[in-house]
C-alpha cells in the first residue's frame, strides 16, 4: 500500500494523508499483531482512544498523532488544536487526564473478549450461520438469515436480542452483533438465538 500512495502521489503530484482510526488495535487475540501506520506511512495521522483500549466506555478520551516528518505538520497540528477549541468540544476532566496517563501502558484482558467471541461464535456456527470469525474488537458480523437484514433485526427484537442491521455499514444482509457484555447475558441469549433460527428454518 505505501509503495501504491508513494507512486499515486508522484503521478498526481499531491500529498496523500492515510488517517488510521485506531480504538482496537490493543484489543487484539489469537496471537495477531497490528502495525504502526506511522512506521509505514510517512504521511499518516492515527486517532486513538482509551474508551475501547482501557475499556473505559462513555470516557471520550483519546489522541490523534500525526507522522513527525510529514511535510507542513504544524500546520496541521495547529489546526487540530484550533478545531478543537473552536468546536466546541468537551474535553476530558483533568482527573481523568491525569489517570490516563499513569496508565499509559495499562490493556484490558482480551482472554476475556476471545472467550466471549468463542461462546457466541461457536454457537452461531452451529445454527447455520456463516461469519468471519474476529481476532480483534468484539463484535460479529455474521450473514442474516434473509436478504432484508432491517427486517431481520427487526424480528430479532421479538426475542430480546439488539443486532444492528449491516445496511447502516454498506453490507446489506448482514448484521453486527457486540460481545461486549458480560458472559451470564452471552449464555443467556443462545437460547433466544435457537428460537430466532428456527423462525427462518
Amino acid at each position: 500500500m505505501a509503495e501504491l500512495i508513494e507512486a499515486k502521489e508522484k503521478e498526481f503530484h499531491t500529498q496523500i494523508l492515510v488517517l488510521s482510526d485506531e480504538p482496537y488495535t490493543r484489543l487484539v487475540y489469537d496471537g495477531c499483531t497490528v502495525p504502526s501506520v506511522l512506521r509505514i506511512f510517512p504521511n499518516s495521522v492515527v486517532v486513538n482512544s482509551y474508551s475501547k483500549s482501557l475499556a473505559l466506555p462513555g470516557e471520550r478520551i483519546g489522541y490523534i498523532a500525526v507522522h513527525p516528518f510529514m511535510e507542513d505538520v504544524d500546520s496541521l497540528v495547529n489546526g487540530f488544536a484550533y478545531s478543537n477549541r473552536a468546536l466546541g468540544f468537551v474535553n476530558a476532566p483533568s482527573m481523568f487526564q491525569k489517570v490516563i496517563a499513569e496508565s499509559l501502558e495499562e490493556s484490558v484482558d482480551t482472554d476475556i473478549y476471545r472467550q466471549r467471541r468463542d461462546l457466541i461464535y461457536n454457537h452461531l456456527i452451529r445454527l447455520g450461520y456463516t461469519c468471519r470469525k474476529p481476532q480483534g474488537a468484539f463484535y460479529l458480523f455474521p450473514r442474516a438469515l434473509i436478504d432484508d437484514d432491517i427486517a431481520f433485526v427487526e424480528h430479532a427484537a421479538k426475542f430480546n436480542i439488539l443486532l444492528v442491521p449491516g445496511t447502516g455499514f454498506g453490507c446489506p444482509g448482514y448484521f453486527r452483533l457486540s460481545y461486549s457484555v458480560s458472559r451470564k447475558t452471552i449464555e443467556n441469549s443462545l437460547p433466544a438465538f435457537e428460537k430466532l433460527t428456527r423462525d427462518f428454518h
